[in-house]
């Protein structure tokens, strides 16, 4: 299964600006696997939500829904439902929007619990026989709300994550990989946004064993890998970690 990671810049609290500028990345791409977007992809990490957040109807999904014809588009949206808003990734296959989680972790040091209302519950998705786990940013550095209880063959994190703590990024990828026995992959910006904070990228593909098998700092690009189903059973059945752990729910 193909994965395009799109790391790219972000125009602050620019929905038409960023959805061209994505446009213009994505068309290139063969009309396969899953295309992947950062957190908040429309607008950059904008604590406006009610100037900035769209509909689950609005330009933004439409533009998703446009541009995922035999093909997945995902990412994160600064979204408004019933009256709150939401930093809710959406996954939309062919056309429909398939699955939606809202981001759990809200980021307290940059007021986001201020603006948003954290989700409630973790999804599975299903896709050409492999089970995918998304997560928004934050929650990256919460092993307990990310443990692979379904079995999940891949984990998705969509970040806006800063250059000052990106070492941290690339040694929690590693490490969800590791204990959750799965392929990890994080997309993230680059460039500084509306409060002068930059951001370098690296986003990273990172198999069960924790190697990283491709990353990108800086260069604004489509970062794309083939992963092997295969070869991510055969390591479990050699060994079986997922086996062997507590069988309780301790979310």
């Amino acid at each position: 299964m193909k994965i395009h990671l799109i790391q790219a810049h972000l125009a602050w609290q620019d929905s038409d600006a960023n959805l061209k500028h994505f446009e213009a990345l994505i068309s290139p791409i063969e009309k396969d696997g899953i295309v992947v977007l950062p957190e908040m992809f429309a607008t950059g990490f904008t604590m406006q939500p009610e100037v900035y957040a769209q509909s689950m109807d609005g330009e933004a999904v439409q533009w998703m829904k446009k541009h995922s014809k035999n093909r997945v588009v995902c990412g994160s949206l600064s979204t408004h439902e019933k009256g709150k808003f939401y930093n809710r990734f959406i996954w939309v296959e062919n056309g429909e929007i398939k699955y939606t989680y809202d981001k759990r972790h809200l980021f307290s040091h940059g007021s986001e619990n201020e603006h948003y209302s954290p989700g409630n519950k973790q999804i599975c998705i299903e896709y050409q026989g492999w089970k995918i786990q998304p997560f928004v940013c934050y929650d990256l550095r919460f092993p307990v709300w990310c443990r692979n209880t379904d079995e999940a063959h891949l984990m998705l994190f969509v970040a806006n994550w800063p250059t000052v703590r990106i070492s941290v990024w690339e040694k929690l990828l590693q490490a969800r990989a590791i204990e959750n026995q799965c392929f990890v992959a994080g997309v993230n910006r680059l460039g500084a946004d509306g409060s002068g904070i930059e951001h370098n990228g690296n986003s990273m593909f990172v198999d069960a064993k924790g190697t990283v098998l491709g990353k990108q700092i800086d260069i604004e690009m489509v970062i794309t890998k083939e992963l092997n189903f295969e070869s991510l059973l055969e390591f479990r059945n050699e060994f079986p970690v997922l086996f062997d752990r507590d069988n309780f729910n301790i979310l």
